[in-house]
């Protein structure tokens, strides 16, 4: 396989500035675990949450995860929810999929990876969370450009910022 990005830890800083879940902050920072694959043959590396929460149908919740990726030019890093999340409480992403540019990495945020959960259960099933429990896995997979292909732009944010010039 080829190895085409790297994990790593937000400063304590930027975790800090996004962080507004709990009061121990820097505790939390430290105990930050970098994704990882599960088994060998996994193609997704799993995110772990960085703290206990409860989600209860209907509710969402937006999770700074700490993490960063570095990932080479052509390359993108896809999140989904963890697939038993969904099949068991029906646990989607507000964005259906969270996409990582490879020039996120270098965004005004030092490019933290965001994960926004909800739960949309339709038969009252409440999520509970612990900490270090796998809440999405990120695939990385290479993509393509057009052969008129012209653009120019250079990121400054996330969310939405490419599209707010």
């Amino acid at each position: 396989m080829k190895a085409v990005a790297r994990f790593e830890k937000v400063s304590l800083n930027q975790f800090k500035l996004d962080y507004d879940l709990t009061e121990n902050k820097e505790e939390t920072y430290n105990d930050i675990k970098l994704p990882k694959r599960a088994t060998v043959g996994s193609a997704g590396y799993d995110f772990y949450s960085p703290c206990d929460f409860t989600l209860a149908p209907g509710q969402t919740i937006k999770i700074p995860t700490g993490i960063r990726s570095y990932i080479e030019p052509g390359y993108v890093l896809s999140i989904y929810p963890r697939s038993g999340l969904g099949f068991k409480y029906r646990i989607q992403l507000n964005n259906t999929v969270g996409i990582i540019d490879s020039d996120y990495y270098n965004a005004n945020n030092e490019g933290h990876i965001m994960i926004k959960l909800t739960n949309d259960s339709n038969e009252g099933k409440t999520l509970e969370i612990k900490k270090g429990d796998g809440i999405a896995q990120g695939i990385f997979s290479e993509y393509f450009v057009t052969y008129d292909d012209s653009t120019d732009g250079v990121r400054v944010g996330g969310f939405g910022s490419t599209t707010k010039r």
